[in-house]
């Protein structure tokens, strides 16, 4: 059973980096994020600020995946893949991409998760994004157990 955290308006840059990061601290090996909604809903720019602070680089080049479909970084908490599933058609070239494998031992941030079909895992992390039409974003986040607990912190803003 997955739980709602219900809308969490993110009014500037700087709101999102930081909850980027507060989740970020939280996630280990293993760990899946969901990064769902429309194009200039956010995605790319959450997990960019997530990478920068898991890296612990501000300036750590972090590219859209759009082309390239997955790039990696390593970190202290272990190695991130961001991939970026628009351009496929099908589940199996997912799993061509090694993604299977990488949520098992990575932390993976996913960008247009529908792309998986069954591949998504059941424990991950869903995060829905919104552009709202005067300029700030809202992010919906539900998960399961644990999740809700373990992003308390993050949520208490």
């Amino acid at each position: 059973m997955s739980t709602d955290t219900g809308a969490i308006d993110l009014q500037t840059e700087a709101a999102t980096q930081a909850l980027a990061a507060c989740i970020g601290a939280r996630l280990r090996p293993g760990d899946t994020l969901l990064l769902d909604g429309g194009i200039g809903a956010g995605k790319t720019a959450f997990a960019r600020a997530l990478i920068r602070a898991a890296t612990g680089n501000p300036g750590e080049d972090v590219p859209s995946p759009t082309f390239t479909l997955v790039q990696t970084y390593a970190t202290p908490r272990g190695e991130i893949w961001h991939a970026d599933l628009y351009r496929l058609s099908h589940p199996d070239e997912a799993r061509e991409l090694g993604l299977a494998e990488a949520m098992e031992h990575a932390i993976c941030l996913v960008e247009w998760p529908d792309r998986l079909g069954d591949l998504a895992p059941p424990g991950a992390l869903t995060l829905w994004f919104e552009a709202l039409p005067h300029g700030p974003h809202r992010v919906r986040l539900s998960g399961p157990p644990p999740w809700p607990a373990r992003l308390e912190p993050c949520l208490a803003r």
